[in-house]
């Protein structure tokens, strides 16, 4: 079993005791009382790359890459280094995050009257994720193509479309990028890191983001450390870049957010 099988696996397992119906009388409030496409809009808005910042405490290629306090220290040094939005992992048996994350930090932004578009980063499965998103504040789901039945997509989707969320659909194919514009992807992002043997390489959005539809923004995720990557990425066509790793271990976080703005 490779290792994305494996994540999916056990993720399924996780939620399996929380899965029900989720009804839309229950999604539905969400997109009427929240900004609708902030997400999508932050990735718009830049004239230049826009960049989503990633809390990511450890990974499963990199092991423990830094231990966080409160998220809502990252997510303010984030924000005053001028991060356009936020990925929150909430996934804790990989990836070291919880739920709890996300909503301290929206919950703490909300109260304080600023505002940053946050994207749930977790292994999807089932419209009971997307309720517990909107809970916490988010803004955007992940949607990962390879790891999902078209039913599954489809129902994410749905559900994410009544909340008032924006979808953020990972590929790293060109299947999968046919599959993802079959189901009106409007952010696609291409996962430079091969989740099933964790290897990058930043040809994958060199390949994949010249054949995305034009209106379709195009954000390059993993591997990208520097301004000299997020150059490449960028003239391969992508709008955003998503960066965790690099930015966790940065000495200086406004100054490679910069770079990565300007690239």
């Amino acid at each position: 079993m490779d290792k994305l099988s494996e994540i999916m696996d056990w993720k399924r397992r996780e939620i399996a005791e929380r899965i029900r119906v989720v009804h839309d009388s229950e999604l539905a409030p969400f997109g009427t009382s929240l900004p609708q496409g902030r997400f999508l809009q932050a990735l718009q808005a830049p004239s230049g790359l826009a960049v989503i910042s990633e809390i990511k405490r450890r990974s499963p290629s990199a092991g423990q890459i830094k231990a966080l306090g409160p998220s809502t220290e990252q997510a303010d040094t984030y924000l005053a280094s001028g991060a356009d939005c936020l990925s929150i992992l909430t996934d804790q048996k990989y990836f070291g995050g919880e739920l709890a994350d996300l909503e301290s930090v929206t919950q703490k932004f909300t109260e304080e009257n600023r505002g940053i578009p946050c994207l749930r980063k977790d292994f999807m499965v089932h419209p009971i994720q997307v309720l517990e998103a909107a809970q916490a504040g988010a803004s955007a789901i992940l949607i990962i193509v390879r790891a999902l039945s078209d039913d599954e997509m489809k129902s994410l989707r749905a559900a994410a479309d009544l909340a008032g969320l924006d979808a953020l659909y990972e590929i790293h194919s060109e299947p999968e990028l046919g599959r993802a514009v079959a189901h009106d992807a409007r952010i696609i992002g291409v996962n430079n890191r091969d989740l099933a043997i964790f290897k990058t390489d930043l040809a994958f959005s060199e390949r994949l983001i010249p054949l995305f539809p034009q209106d379709v923004i195009a954000v390059s995720e993993s591997g990208i450390w520097n301004g000299k990557d997020a150059r490449r990425v960028r003239a391969a066509g992508a709008k955003a870049i998503l960066v965790g790793e690099a930015l966790m271990k940065a000495d200086s976080t406004s100054d490679l957010i910069s770079d990565f703005h300007q690239a």
